[in-house]
């Protein structure tokens, strides 16, 4: 196929067009994406909202949500020529991890958000986009495209929300009445001018209950998040102290929280991934605390090769399981394993050793 712009389009051109777009998303399944959409680069009504987050100071440290400007909100200024955004889908819910409730009802054990689990998403959307990429490539010919997967400034749930692949619920989370919300999402940013998907309609309709069940009142209305208390952005994004206010909220969530998606009522429809990349690794799925505070750094970094859970860092990682073990009954394993860190280098781990053995009247 020859190259055609989004301005000069021809009736025999729509066709070609539209046989691609089908072409596309069943190549994008057989990659093992669950649904790929396309969706167009209008997101002005996204950006306001944005400006308003930011404005509010709700991103928290995560300068980069402000240094990146509009690019967020304007593809075709973070990628020149870009007239679509073809929007995939991946589920990951690992079907054979220990029950998640019953993981958070112990507090002896820590809890790692389900996509965590396994291998890093990254490595694993990515490396299938790309994939994607050539297919289509093959069959319309050279054109321009980038492939992203949550590593740039994209408002990716907007744009598959666009591209008919669910629609943003009050928790701020993509949602599918087929399929709930345990999935990870990928773009690929296209010149091709394809025929664009309609957006998917909202069905949170009075349900609240991801506003109820948020530990630290992180969803501060219908959708509006505040990065600064959510769990996720506490245990992962955030590199100093933990707020003293919300450590006890915290209880034994390691790295990030899946609450607001575990109770929500559409995840009944949610299916397990058969992507064997998310399975469980290093029985992560519900440890015990004190088995992961005793890592060493070696064993933290072999153990966490390939998984997202780098992210946080040794000294994080650490700091988030002394917060958990603060939370923990009192216990002599508790307190001993809290004491063996008490002199550790990073004046980070220290701070959180102190409060924790405090909580439990042990120091």
């Amino acid at each position: 196929m020859t190259s055609v712009s989004a301005q000069h389009v021809t009736a025999q051109d729509e066709q070609t067009l539209s046989r691609l777009a089908a072409e596309v998303k069943e190549l994008g399944r057989a990659l093992g994406f669950t649904k790929v959409g396309i969706a167009g680069i209008d997101l002005a009504e996204d950006e306001r909202r944005l400006d308003d987050w930011l404005a509010a100071g709700r991103h928290g440290a995560m300068e980069y949500m402000r240094r990146h400007g509009r690019k967020r909100a304007r593809p075709a200024e973070l990628v020149a020529g870009t007239v679509r955004v073809i929007s995939a889908r991946m589920s990951y819910w690992p079907g054979g991890a220990r029950d998640a409730r019953s993981v958070l009802a112990d507090s002896r054990r820590g809890y790692v958000a389900r996509y965590a689990l396994g291998r890093d998403y990254h490595k694993v959307l990515r490396p299938r986009l790309a994939r994607l990429a050539r297919a289509i490539e093959a069959r319309a010919g050279a054109h321009g495209y980038r492939a992203f997967v949550d590593s740039a400034p994209v408002l990716e749930k907007a744009l598959a929300r666009n591209a008919g692949l669910g629609w943003i619920g009050k928790h701020t989370n993509l949602l599918d009445r087929e399929a709930g919300s345990w999935f990870l999402l990928g773009e690929l940013y296209t010149s091709l001018p394809l025929p664009v998907d309609a957006p998917a309609s909202e069905h949170c309709g009075t349900c609240r209950t991801c506003l109820d069940v948020c530990p630290t009142r992180a969803i501060v209305a219908p959708y509006e998040l505040d990065a600064r208390r959510c769990i996720s952005y506490l245990t992962i994004e955030q590199r100093g102290a933990i707020p003293l206010d919300l450590r006890a909220a915290i209880g034994n969530r390691i790295f990030g929280c899946d609450d607001c998606q575990l109770y929500c009522p559409w995840n009944k429809f949610a299916r397990a991934t058969e992507v064997a990349d998310f399975a469980v690794r290093h029985d992560l799925d519900g440890a015990e605390l004190v088995r992961l505070f005793a890592w060493t750094e070696a064993e933290w970094r072999e153990r966490t090769a390939g998984s997202a859970l780098r992210r946080a860092g040794y000294d994080g990682w650490l700091r988030n399981v002394a917060v958990a073990l603060g939370n923990a009954p009192t216990e002599p394993g508790v307190i001993d394993a809290l004491r063996s860190r008490s002199e550790h280098p990073s004046s980070l781990v220290r701070e959180h050793v102190r409060w924790a053995l405090a909580r439990h009247a042990a120091i």
